[in-house]
């Protein structure tokens, strides 16, 4: 054994500096990754860079190879990834305190720019907290709590998501979407004058309401009586006669019918009353 070694040592060593070189050369990405080769200090070349076109499994994961003691490979996210921000209180333009929980979900698109400006995705968050609070201050403190609670909320959420992509850029980055995930008044007193004030405004603008209905009410009942009345006197216009007797029926009705005999008259049979009695 001896004799081999001293015989083939130097294969042996060439041989273990090959394998150690080989090894140390490849490196295998995995499908949910970008690998970053960085040489010499400096962004080189990017293996797997995402593409929203391109399907899993179609990808360029796999065995790649480096420089060996002169290339360094660092791994970058190629999933969405989350922000969370929570218990960040927000004013509202009708100076309501909000503690807002709220959270974004991105996109590392450009690993070379995340590399140089954040270097890993723990900073990277780091960096994005900020303006997410920033953006989300901003959007909010332009809007009543009572819009959060309509459709008006899903148009701010968008506003948010845009504002923050664009500034999410400078560092390689894609803003997906932003949602709120709560919204509250803080407890305690705060929060019981704000139900004290959402309280009388509700009521104010109930009664409002209902003076305004009633005001409509009599418009309505006023234009409908006088149109009836119109209506009546071009019908009665046409023949005043019929007027004359209907009058008098409806007045013989009312006095004799539904007095239901409470009361007595005593007049003379010539009498202009029962003019319509003796057809005249």
């Amino acid at each position: 054994m001896d004799a081999t070694w001293q015989k083939y040592r130097f294969a042996f060593i060439a041989l273990g500096v090959l394998l150690v070189a080989t090894a140390s050369s490849l490196f295998i990405v995995p499908e949910s990754k970008q690998a970053v080769i960085i040489r010499t200090g400096e962004p080189h070349s990017v293996v797997n860079i995402f593409r929203p076109d391109v399907p899993f499994g179609d990808t360029k994961a796999g065995l790649w190879y480096r420089i060996p003691f002169v290339d360094r490979v660092q791994m970058v996210e190629r999933r969405v990834l989350d922000l969370d921000m929570d218990n960040q209180q927000v004013l509202t333009s009708d100076q309501q305190r909000l503690q807002v929980n709220a959270y974004a979900r991105f996109r590392i698109i450009q690993p070379v720019t995340m590399v140089q400006s954040a270097g890993d995705e723990n900073r990277l968050r780091s960096q994005l907290s900020p303006i997410l609070t920033s953006v989300l201050r901003q959007e909010l403190g332009r809007r009543t709590f009572a819009s959060l609670l309509t459709a008006e909320r899903g148009n701010a959420m968008n506003n948010i998501r845009d504002k923050l992509d664009a500034q999410a850029r400078q560092y390689g980055v894609q803003i997906i979407d932003v949602r709120i995930k709560a919204a509250d008044l803080p407890e305690g007193t705060p929060l019981q004058a704000a139900f004290t004030r959402m309280q009388s405004d509700r009521q104010e603008e109930a009664a409002t309401i209902r003076a305004q209905g009633r005001k409509n009410a009599q418009i309505i009942r006023a234009e409908a009586e006088a149109n009836a009345a119109n209506t009546y006197a071009a019908a009665y216009g046409k023949d005043p006669s019929f007027y004359n007797f209907y009058r008098a029926m409806e007045s013989y009705r009312r006095t004799f019918i539904d007095g239901k005999g409470d009361s007595s008259m005593v007049l003379s049979e010539d009498n202009e009353y029962f003019r319509e009695f003796r057809g005249q």
